[in-house]
């Protein structure tokens, strides 16, 4: 992934960039904006570049904005967004795993309680034990009320819904045997185990699907 990054066009180096932000994050804004809490701390998980974060934060106030990334790098580029954006507008980024048993937010949580949490074009590039983890400490943090919001592709009862997501698929699994497109069905199946409800299922543009969980 990193190999397809750019720094910003206003030649800030530490600012990274993707291509496939540009393309979808006013769709995405338009699918979170009904379903997120208006008070409350948003925390986005595999942050990335920081651009969804960044963009997203202004625009879901007065709910406040906590991104988190596991990679040192992606954490920069994130704390460079901040800077741009100012303070005010995104928290300062943590390092959190989300396959791990317990996150750092848990023992130290934000000001603000947790009532949503955000994974963007995550769970396919993660092994299964991210997606495991991500649900367990949704379960465990989300109050009554709070979401969990995914976007990215998925299969259908194991089945692609497009020729360009099984080429996806197939990139992905040259990267890591344990990265790929899930089942929406196993997905939905690992949230009810751990008391998040599917809300909605809307389809989105290049063959993705924004998912939001109730808990």
């Amino acid at each position: 992934m990193k190999s397809i990054l750019n720094s910003t066009p206003d030649g800030d180096s530490a600012r990274l960039t993707h291509p496939s932000v540009a393309r979808n994050k006013d769709v995405i804004l338009e699918a979170l904006r009904p379903h997120v809490p208006k008070t409350g701390t948003i925390l986005e998980i595999a942050s990335g570049t920081g651009e969804h974060a960044a963009y997203l934060a202004e625009r879901l106030a007065p709910g406040r904005w906590l991104p988190s990334d596991p990679d040192p790098d992606y954490r920069a580029s994130i704390a460079a967004w901040r800077e741009h954006v100012g303070p005010d507008v995104l928290l300062p980024v943590l390092d959190i795993d989300a396959a791990a048993a317990r996150w750092p937010v848990e023992d130290h949580p934000p000001a603000e309680p947790i009532t949503a949490i955000i994974a963007i074009n995550m769970i396919h590039i993660a092994p299964w034990a991210a997606t495991e983890g991500l649900m367990a400490a949704a379960g465990r943090i989300l109050p009554e009320g709070g979401i969990l919001y995914l976007y990215g592709a998925y299969r259908i009862d194991g089945r692609h819904t497009s020729d360009s997501n099984i080429a996806f698929e197939q990139w992905l699994k040259s990267l890591n045997p344990e990265f790929g497109v899930r089942d929406m069905g196993e997905v939905v199946a690992e949230a009810e185990r751990n008391g998040l409800r599917l809300a909605l299922k809307q389809p989105m543009p290049a063959n993705n699907f924004s998912l939001v969980f109730s808990h």
